[in-house]
């Protein structure tokens, strides 16, 4: 059964994709941080729904969106449990059981990147 998501959640989903589709090449942001952007700090969740479902929009580069720390928590929501990380590691980005490396270095923070 699946669950219908309301026009406030479809609104705040294609705000995500919006976000997300400037996170440059070889960088990555977090749950937290695109939520934080939107004015939703406590959304971060919301954000990883949205991630899930992003996997039929072609121009969604989801496997730039990692935990706090840089984990590949999302990983499992791909076509191959692989598949983020050897998409990570085409734009150059080094992964280590699932964390990625230098990560304060590649860290993309929209807040201060983007303006409002």
């Amino acid at each position: 059964m699946t669950i219908p998501i309301s026009q406030k959640n479809k609104d705040f989903f294609i705000n995500v994709y919006d976000v997300v589709r400037l996170i440059p090449l070889g960088r990555v942001t977090s749950y937290g941080a695109i939520a934080k952007y939107l004015g939703a700090p406590r959304s971060s969740r919301m954000v990883g729904w949205a991630m899930n479902s992003s996997h039929t929009i072609l121009d969604i580069p989801a496997h730039r969106v990692v935990n706090r720390n840089g984990l590949l928590t999302g990983k499992m929501h791909f076509e191959t449990p692989d598949l983020m990380q050897e998409k990570l590691e085409s734009e150059g980005l080094i992964i280590e059981l699932n964390q990625v490396q230098r990560f304060k270095e590649i860290y993309w923070d929209p807040a201060l990147e983007l303006i409002m």
